[in-house]
């Protein structure tokens, strides 16, 4: 069930992408012949006023489709054909859905925070949610719940900043001993880390957050509760572009922590166990990385398509026909080959595949 309940919100959340574009053009007056979620063939298909409607076999995504004068017999100059709208309206229709997705995930904020309550500031220390079976926190003696007050005799502080403070600690420590100090069950107790070097880099195997309480607390007071939301909202925006900018600037690295088709559903089962709170969130933080991944410069995106249409108005002219096909099919390559890849990757990580490889 929690399966189902990802995947439907994935579904919901590419229906509300392609709805940007859909009602941009539509509002502007701009013909439409087609929306549809999913790619390949056709499992359920509708037309209505004439705009064919269709759920497709493989919903990993969707598309609104404009119609070929040729094939139509529509004037060329039609003046509600989109490729003869001003380039600014052109502009509006291909970044609708990347909007969409923004405001749609800054509304989820905006009920999860409403109906929750808003978390109280973090306390200081950092908190141990998690940790991996012989890796070096696990081996240092650490728990779930512990709290790290103290690295090397030294105050961690409180919030991000103390868990940023931690990580570079580790980092910068590969194969070096550090004195932590924490506190467990009120008791406090001196531990050694000993991070492990992967890649150049220290790790310590160890799942870890802001020292923030579980409960929240309800406010009336609005400008209290924007705040909040935009605060968060932000980070959430800003973590999500630096991680795509990582893709460029450190590939190697980075290209590790990328989650597939596979992987994402994963983890929206995972946080719909914990109901509502959970599945909103997925939610926000999905429809937040669509927005990024579709804002990116490549042909089969939105962002792509937006330097093709800016490219058209400082030319005066189009760009090339062949042009764009040549870079259209080389990135489509590019993604498909990375779906593949990454659909392999986290398919053999589940926990059922991986007892079905060690019988």
């Amino acid at each position: 069930m929690n399966v189902l309940t990802s995947i439907t919100v994935l579904g919901f959340l590419i229906f509300f992408h392609e709805m940007g574009h859909f009602l941009a053009a539509i509002l502007q007056g701009i013909y439409v012949d087609g929306f549809s979620i999913g790619f390949g063939p056709s499992i359920i298909k509708k037309k209505y006023k004439d705009i064919t409607y269709s759920f497709r076999a493989f919903p990993l995504g969707g598309f609104v489709s404009f119609p070929d004068e040729e094939l139509n017999n529509i004037d060329p100059k039609d003046p509600n054909l989109l490729k003869n709208r001003p380039i600014i309206q052109r502009v509006i229709v291909i970044s609708a859905g990347v909007f969409a997705n923004l405001i749609l995930a800054y509304s989820i904020l905006i009920i999860n925070v409403t109906t929750t309550g808003i978390p109280y500031d973090p306390e200081p220390g950092i908190l141990v949610l998690a940790t991996q079976p012989e890796k070096a926190a696990y081996i240092a003696g650490l728990e779930p719940g512990d709290k790290i007050l103290k690295i090397e005799e030294s105050s961690l502080g409180i919030g991000d900043q103390a868990v940023s403070t931690l990580v570079k600690e580790i980092q910068n420590s590969s194969e070096n001993p550090i004195s932590i100090t924490i506190e467990r069950n009120g008791d406090f107790k001196d531990l050694t880390l000993i991070p492990k070097n992967v890649k150049g880099k220290g790790t310590i195997g160890a799942q870890l957050q802001p020292n923030v309480r579980k409960e929240t607390k309800k406010t009336k007071n609005i400008f209290v509760l924007f705040k909040y939301v935009n605060n968060e909202f932000s980070s959430l925006l800003v973590k999500t572009i630096q991680g795509y900018k990582g893709l460029i600037t450190n590939f190697s690295s980075t290209a590790q922590q990328l989650s597939g088709p596979v992987k994402i559903v994963e983890i929206g089962a995972q946080l719909s166990q914990q109901g509502g709170t959970g599945i909103l969130l997925f939610a926000a933080l999905i429809s937040i990385n669509l927005a990024v991944l579709n804002s990116l410069p490549l042909p089969l995106l939105d962002g792509g398509q937006l330097i093709f249409t800016l490219i058209e108005g400082f030319r005066g002219k189009p760009v090339p026909v062949k042009l764009q096909m040549v870079v259209t099919q080389s990135s489509f390559f590019l993604l498909v080959g990375l779906s593949v890849l990454l659909i392999i990757r986290d398919t053999s990580q589940l926990l059922i595949v991986q007892k079905l490889l060690n019988q």
